[in-house]
């Protein structure tokens, strides 16, 4: 089983707070991914680099906020996020890297 160099673009890294560790509980993990990311693609890069099983891809877009430093105004970047359902049994430990 190859891994396709691609899936790594997809992903950009696990999203690790509160709110997302409570997702454990629901067998659920959140990536960081590209804006242009498919859930299909999600779905593919998750399954090939954890070699896990997964039922499900919801995605989301967070908008950026506008933040105030010194007087200069500036934007934060918008970030899309997926919360990967895993098959039961199945987990994603991302405190360690791939």
């Amino acid at each position: 089983m190859s891994t396709d160099v691609r899936h790594y673009d997809v992903i950009l890294s696990p999203v690790i707070t509160e709110k997302t560790t409570a997702h454990t509980e629901l067998n659920q993990v959140v990536f960081r991914v590209r804006k242009e990311a498919t859930k299909p693609q999600i779905k593919a890069a998750v399954e090939k680099l954890f070699n896990v099983k997964v039922m499900g891809v919801n995605t989301l877009i967070r908008k950026g906020k506008i933040k105030r430093f010194k007087g200069t105004i500036g934007t934060q970047s918008d970030v899309k996020r997926a919360i990967v359902t895993l098959a039961e049994g199945q987990t994603i430990d991302v405190t360690t890297g791939l």
